[in-house]
C-alpha cells in the first residue's frame, strides 16, 4: 500500500510544485528532489501575472477564460438541477404513457458518445448563429441525461410511494406532489446532480472546441490550456517565437493547478452536504 500510494502521490506533488517554481530554478536544476526546494509563494505570483498578461492588448484571456468556465458551468448545473429532477421524479413515481421508452432514450443517450451528436449539434447552432457564443454551450450543457438517471434511481429507491398515493388523496395533483412533497426530503439527489453536472461542463473539451472556437474571448479554460501549450517554446518554438508572452513549464502548471482548484472546492462542499442530508434522513428515518 505504500508503494501504491507512494507511485499515486509523486507524479501528483511534482506537479503542484512545479506550479510555485521558477523556470530559471527548472533549467538550473538547483531545486532539489521534486522541485521541492524551489516552491515560493512569489514563484507563484509572478506565474500567475505571467499568465494574466497573455493575450492581445496587454492580455487578460486567461481571467476570460476562467469566467466564461464558471459561467457555463454553474449555469449548466442549474440547468441540469432544473429539469432532471422532475424528469426523474416523473419517469419514476407518475402514471403516464412512454415512460418507460424515455428511459430507455436517457440510457441510450448517455451511452452515446460525443463525437456522434457533433455534427448535428454544430448545424443546429449555426443555423440560428450562435456559433462562437456561451449561452448555447451553457444551454447544452444543461440537458444531463446521467442526472436524469440519478433522479430516477433516488426517487424509485429513496422515496417511499406511500408518501406519494397520500400527497394524491390530500388533493395535490403532480407538480404539488414534486414541489411539496419529493423535492424538500431530495437534498442528497440535487447535490449529486449538480456535482456530475458540474464536474462534466466544467471538464467538458469536446463541446466548446466544436462551438467557441471561432471566438477567442468566449473560449473555456478547458480548451484555452490547449492554447497555452502553443504558446510554450517546451511544444511549440516556431508558433511561440513571435509571442511577446512566453509560457514555460511552471506557467503551465499553475494554469492547469488554477483549472483544478474549483473541482476541488465543488468535491469538499458536496461531500460535506451529501453526509448532512444521509444524517438529517437517517434520524428522520
Amino acid at each position: 500500500m505504500v508503494i501504491a500510494a507512494a507511485l499515486v502521490l509523486y507524479p501528483i506533488i511534482g506537479f503542484v510544485a512545479m506550479a510555485f517554481r521558477s523556470q530559471t530554478g527548472v533549467q538550473e536544476g538547483t531545486d532539489g528532489f521534486l522541485g521541492l526546494a524551489g516552491v515560493s509563494i512569489q514563484h507563484a505570483i509572478d506565474n500567475w501575472k505571467t499568465l494574466t498578461a497573455y493575450g492581445p492588448r496587454g492580455g487578460g484571456l486567461f481571467q476570460r477564460w476562467l469566467l466564461n468556465s464558471v459561467i457555463v458551468s454553474v449555469s449548466g448545473a442549474v440547468l441540469a438541477v432544473v429539469t432532471a429532477l422532475p424528469a426523474g421524479f416523473a419517469m419514476a413515481r407518475l402514471r403516464w404513457r412512454g415512460r418507460r421508452f424515455w428511459l430507455i432514450v436517457t440510457l441510450i443517450a448517455m451511452a452515446m458518445p460525443n463525437t456522434v451528436l457533433v455534427i448535428p449539434i454544430f448545424l443546429q447552432v449555426d443555423a440560428i448563429g450562435a456559433v462562437g457564443q456561451l449561452w448555447p454551450v451553457a444551454v447544452l450543457m444543461g440537458f444531463f441525461p446521467f442526472g436524469v438517471y440519478l433522479s430516477y434511481i433516488h426517487f424509485m429507491t429513496a422515496m417511499p410511494h406511500e408518501l406519494v398515493e397520500a400527497a394524491r388523496v390530500d388533493g395535490l395533483g403532480e407538480g404539488g406532489t414534486f414541489f411539496r412533497v419529493a423535492l424538500p426530503i431530495s437534498k442528497q439527489a440535487v447535490a449529486l446532480v449538480t456535482f456530475f453536472s458540474f464536474v462534466a461542463n466544467w471538464t467538458n473539451f469536446f463541446l466548446p472546441l466544436t462551438l467557441l472556437t471561432s471566438s477567442q474571448q468566449n473560449k473555456t479554460l478547458s480548451i484555452g490550456l490547449q492554447e497555452f501549450i502553443g504558446a510554450s517554446p517546451l511544444f511549440n518554438p516556431t508558433s511561440a517565437a513571435g509571442l511577446t508572452v512566453k509560457l514555460w513549464m511552471p506557467e503551465l502548471a499553475f494554469a492547469t493547478f488554477i483549472s483544478m482548484l474549483p473541482l476541488l472546492v465543488v468535491f469538499i462542499a458536496a461531500q460535506r452536504f451529501l453526509i448532512r442530508g444521509q444524517t438529517v434522513g437517517a434520524v428522520k428515518g
